[in-house]
């Protein structure tokens, strides 16, 4: 059975290339092959031995993300679906939004890190499917490589925040961010973690000296609002994740963003951006306002533009740090766990 390649270390690939007879110097070409060059295929790295590519290709594997279907919106985002080697489907989405209040429009690739999820939150389609499996370090890295071009990547940022809860598959995920990271030289500031807020994770992150930015998914601003959203509340109230936040804010030394999925009635009331606005300000945190993404099987609306707005700007006279994204993918299903979910069901149906 052929390895990852994602999960040898330099020192172990160079030890089993010697030990096969290879020359020392060509475990360095192979790890700036594949890390620096973005070559995913050991035939194609033409500076190789004909022998060594061979025993490559023999040994180990790199795993591809072969998009299974592809849906672009009237905004250009673009939501590609994945086929794992078991059959599941998992999703990506490359879209372009501005990193901060007033910055110009990034490329950003957002990736999944489970089959699923188990964390129930109201407002997502990648709970409706139940937790199916993690992703290995592996297939979390692999969603990135179909979009090189030319030996560089198409985007600019990386957020994990598709589907899945990234602390719940806690080492795999570690473990790619570093990968891609450390090996493929990517900047740990363009890199962000999503979390609905697992407190006692966030904690060992303050504690390892994360180098990634972090967002979190609060969508509540009081623990009875946010527990009609997310269950996992129950589990990690405000009065606990609010100082593990605080604690990973101070040992990160980044600005944390905190995420707020605006609902039509539910979390979108004046009294709810002022309790919002006293968080935001005791962690110095940005706010991402993000309009509601309809779901189907779900009744929750999106506010209408007025009271986004009215929102937004209620953040603003509290002299919140904010942003209120546009609609994306609205027409594709881009909405986590979406497409993912209709290919499940097609699926089955044709079976």
């Amino acid at each position: 059975m052929k390895r990852g390649f994602f999960l040898l270390e330099f020192d172990e690939l160079a030890e089993i290339l010697s030990s096969a007879g290879f020359r020392a110097f060509r475990a360095k070409q192979v790890w700036e092959g594949v890390y620096k060059k973005k070559i995913f295929s050991f035939s194609e790295i033409t500076n190789l031995p004909a022998d060594l590519r061979k025993f490559l290709s023999d040994n180990f594997e790199i795993k591809t993300a072969l998009p299974q279907r592809k849906r672009t919106s009237l905004d250009d985002t673009g939501k590609y679906l994945f086929e794992l080697s078991d059959g599941y489907f998992i999703e990506s989405v490359l879209l372009e939004a501005p990193e901060g209040e007033g910055d110009e429009l990034r490329k950003t690739l957002c990736i999944s890190t489970q089959v699923g999820c188990a964390q129930g939150c109201r407002f997502c389609a990648s709970t409706m499917r139940g937790f199916k499996r993690n992703l290995d370090s592996s297939e979390i890295v692999s969603q990135l490589l179909p979009f090189v071009k030319n030996g560089e990547f198409e985007f600019e940022n990386i957020v994990v925040m598709g589907m899945g809860e990234p602390l719940a598959n806690f080492e795999n995920v570690v473990k790619a961010l570093y990968i891609i990271k450390d090996r493929f030289g990517f900047g740990a500031r363009r890199i962000t973690l999503s979390t609905c807020g697992i407190a006692d994770k966030l904690k060992e992150l303050a504690e390892m000296k994360f180098p990634f930015r972090l967002a979190i998914s609060l969508h509540g601003a009081s623990n009875d609002v946010r527990e009609k959203i997310m269950p996992v509340n129950k589990r990690f109230p405000l009065e606990v994740l609010l100082p593990a936040a605080k604690a990973f804010a101070k040992s990160n030394g980044r600005m944390i963003t905190l995420e707020y999925i605006l609902i039509d009635k539910v979390n979108d009331s004046f009294s709810d951006a002022k309790l919002l606005s006293d968080i935001a300000n005791s962690l110095h945190a940005h706010v991402n306002l993000i309009p509601y993404n309809r779901v189907e099987g779900l009744d929750w609306k999106r506010p209408s533009s007025d009271r986004r707005k009215a929102f937004f700007n209620a953040l603003k006279s509290k002299g919140v740090s904010c942003t209120l994204r546009r609609e994306k993918g609205s027409d594709i299903e881009a909405a986590c766990g979406q497409l993912a979910l209709i290919a499940e069901r097609q699926k089955l149906e044709n079976m």
